[in-house]
């Protein structure tokens, strides 16, 4: 093995990635404009033409009705509700935990000026709902549970028509007031605009596809986004003290879901680094998804070796993945230390999995470098911070002459009798 720099100074690579996730992602700018485009020109008869054409599902109504629901969460195996029962019930308790660090607020800041805000939950969301390849239970849990403790009036799901049933059971047991057969940038659009059937809503959250992704970008103003999100990412840090066995395993967890999926180990011991690469090859022999799994290492994965723990520290925040293993001695420590990720799971205990299905954060969260300025989806995301202000006379006394005379040296004359006209009122009144 050959060891090359990396672009962070005192970081190289062990096993370098054949391809880079981010120029990957190729433009799909063009095609998703037409779909939008069309979805508002055109409503529900462009949607079931592209269900047909991407899909090819071919459907007389979008819409989930009360009986197929309750069909699919009849079908639906008794352990597996259970699970995803519990996954629901760690999920609402831990976003309810969070909204109650929420709170209003009521401030006097001066004598007669009285400054606030509310915490005013969204009107309607729309929570996108992948398919995928496999029936990612989890996936709407993660979206839809959130908005229901935020208090969202209405929750729309849309997920694609040959998504799996008990998707659609998921959606149920998650709380949508209405579930819709709909995928792709259709659905992103249908709920941006609104259709016959569909009704437009506020903000749209979710991951999904390259054509999910850039359709959520298209129609950010209109409606808000949660984020942009691209394939999904596990790095782990570690020193000497780090498993190669539980490392590889846990890279391959995350590789298996999608060939694009980045994954990585930083360390600063060599012979773990080299133990790992080892590793990674031996449990693909006999993975059983190791075509998805495989082709994402091979052309995502990497390994590196830095210098000494500042280094690693140092390409961690570089990189910012979407989910940051710690491994360390003292992962406590490490973890105080780090500052770009979307979720940090600390210690060797705590693998992506647990977060992935049921221990109670979300999922949903930043990938190709957004853990630099954002975290993940969160209940916060569903509500507003919407602020009010009243003023009696004194604070018309103290507010009102510093107003006037910057509107005046502003030359926004409108402005300057605004202010005025209060404080002359207020002068009138007292004389």
């Amino acid at each position: 093995m050959t060891s090359k720099e990396t672009p962070t100074k005192g970081v190289q690579y062990v096993k370098a990635p054949e391809r880079d996730s981010i120029g990957d992602n190729a433009s799909v700018e063009t095609l998703v404009a037409q779909i939008i485009a069309d979805v508002r020109e055109r409503g529900d008869a462009a949607v079931r033409d592209y269900s047909v054409k991407f899909d090819k599902a071919e459907l007389a109504a979008f819409e989930v009705t009360p009986e197929e629901r309750e069909a699919a969460l009849a079908e639906l195996d008794p352990q597996t509700r259970a699970d995803t029962e519990f996954a629901i019930g760690n999920v609402r308790k831990f976003a309810e935990a969070q909204l109650a660090t929420i709170l209003p607020l009521e401030i006097e800041l001066r004598p007669g000026l009285h400054l606030g805000h509310r915490v005013i939950p969204i009107e309607r969301v729309g929570c996108y709902v992948p398919g995928g390849r496999y029936p990612l239970l989890s996936a709407p849990i993660m979206t839809i549970v959130p908005a229901k403790v935020a208090g969202c009036d209405e929750v729309i799901a849309c997920l694609p028509p040959n998504a799996h049933r008990a998707m659609i059971a998921g959606c149920h047991l998650s709380g949508a007031d209405r579930i819709f057969r709909i995928g792709g940038a259709q659905a992103i659009a249908a709920m941006a605009y609104g259709t016959e059937s569909v009704p437009a809503v506020h903000k749209i959250v979710g991951p999904g596809n390259a054509f999910v992704n850039e359709a959520k970008r298209q129609v950010f103003g209109p409606v808000g986004i949660d984020q942009l999100a691209g394939p999904s990412e596990i790095f782990i840090v570690a020193d000497e003290t780090g498993d190669a066995v539980m490392i590889a395993t846990d890279l391959l967890a995350q590789a298996e879901h999608d060939i694009r999926t980045r994954v990585g180990l930083i360390t600063t011991d060599r012979a773990l680094a080299e133990a790992t690469l080892k590793e990674v090859e031996r449990q693909l022999l006999d993975l059983s998804t190791a075509p998805v799994a495989g082709q994402a290492w091979r052309d995502y994965g990497e390994i590196v070796v830095c210098d000494d723990e500042a280094a690693m520290i140092a390409y961690s925040d570089h990189i910012a993945a979407e989910h940051l293993q710690v491994h360390t001695l003292d992962p406590q420590a490490t973890a105080r230390k780090l500052r770009n990720y979307g979720s940090l799971f600390i210690g060797e205990l705590a693998s992506v999995v647990y977060s992935d299905k049921c221990c109670g954060t979300n999922h949903t969260l930043p990938t190709m470098g957004a853990g630099r300025y954002t975290g993940g989806l969160w209940v916060g995301a569903y509500v507003k911070i919407a602020t009010h202000q009243w003023l009696d006379d004194r604070g018309v006394a103290a507010v009102a002459p510093p107003a006037a005379r910057q509107s005046a040296s502003e030359s926004l004359e409108g402005h300057r009798r605004a202010a005025q006209l209060r404080l002359d009122r207020l002068q009138k009144v007292s004389a």
